[in-house]
């Protein structure tokens, strides 16, 4: 059985999982997010006026400009506060949620505290999101353990991330996930805060998500397939990617575009905020991940890469630029409004012909 890593070496792996997300091709291979199988459809009449398109909404209880949220990334290590500090400040400027990385470093040792908090000071008048790895709740101290990381950061969220495939590749993995969903419907009974669940690029399927409901999850993050390979990610860390075996499993997952087909009817039947990640890395990708059913969509890697190329300006620019060709999209397919815009305006491309 694999030993849990020390916190000094979680720290370690948060560096190494910083500079391999900026340095070196973690993407899937051989699958994409599946965007590019649908296509608009033009509306030849639109009335619709660019300057009434409005995306100001509540989440959670806290307004926002903008239905993006920059996503769970860092955490844990000396590098992160400031990542952390920069990334909090575009939020607040652009009036965004923000997602904290993993919380586990901060439950084994206060050395990197502060890498965590300096979210809410940054952003403190948006939702923040605290973050922490199913493997870590399952247990009977669960309950605990999420208030704990909750009181840290004055979350307004918890997300509770599903990684079965990273633990079972990632040496010291912990991938022993008996008992989630009783854990997870306790927590959701216990506190205040509403949970929200998300994969880390595998992808979470409609069967899985109604599951995930059911229990009393107040939002699913699919996190499909098609941007970051975090199997990829520890192969590479591991030094022995070039393998068939693991080859293949670099490219698992559920595509996001599927995840979001199968997972969005749920809304008929459940109240819950549906949040479109993997691979969203132009707006034309996000676009169509609000057409098929998203409330919010959320990157990771490409911010983190602005980020370190243009600083907090441009992830300000980037982001506000991805909206302003979403507005032209509605604009095109006759959408007044993102309630409009999920009303079959994407087909599949084979029906084009």
């Amino acid at each position: 059985m694999n030993k849990p890593d020390k916190p000094e070496n979680i720290s370690k792996r948060k560096a190494e999982h910083l500079k391999l997300c900026l340095t070196d091709d973690v993407q899937y291979d051989n699958k994409s997010n599946g965007f590019e199988y649908y296509d608009f459809i033009h509306c030849a009449i639109t009335e619709v006026e660019l300057s009434k398109i409005n995306f100001e909404r509540k989440l959670f209880g806290k307004k926002i400009s903008y239905p993006f949220l920059i996503s769970c990334m860092t955490g844990g290590t000396g590098k992160s506060e400031n990542i952390n500090a920069m990334l909090a400040e575009s939020a607040e400027e652009l009036k965004i949620p923000i997602g904290v990385g993993s919380q586990r470093q901060a439950l084994e040792s206060n050395s990197e505290m502060e890498s965590f908090k300096v979210i809410r000071r940054k952003a403190s008048s948006v939702p923040v999101f605290g973050n922490i790895g199913a493997a870590q709740l399952c247990n009977s101290n669960a309950t605990n353990i999420v208030q704990k990381l909750l009181d840290m950061i004055q979350a307004d969220v918890m997300v509770v991330h599903l990684n079965s495939l990273q633990e079972l590749i990632q040496k010291n993995g912990q991938p022993n996930f008996k008992g989630l969903l009783n854990y997870l419907e306790k927590i959701c009974k216990s506190i205040s805060t509403p949970v929200i669940v998300k994969e880390v690029g595998a992808g979470i399927s409609g069967k899985a998500a109604k599951k995930l409901l059911d229990v009393g999850v107040k939002g699913i993050d699919v996190a499909g397939a098609g941007g970051t390979s975090w199997a990829k990610v520890e192969l590479l860390r591991n030094g022995n990617f070039n393998s068939p075996e693991n080859n293949f499993f670099s490219n698992w997952g559920l595509p996001t575009s599927y995840c979001l087909r199968e997972t969005a009817p749920l809304k008929k039947q459940y109240k819950f905020i549906l949040v479109a990640s993997g691979g969203i890395n132009n707006y034309v990708d996000m676009s169509k991940a609000f057409a098929l059913g998203a409330d919010i969509a959320a990157s990771a890697r490409i911010i983190l890469k602005q980020l370190d190329k243009n600083g907090t300006e441009g992830v300000v620019d980037l982001i506000c630029n991805w909206f302003e060709g979403l507005k032209k999209i509605m604009y095109l397919t006759g959408s007044k409004n993102l309630n409009e815009f999920k009303r079959k305006k994407l087909i599949r491309k084979e029906m084009l012909y």
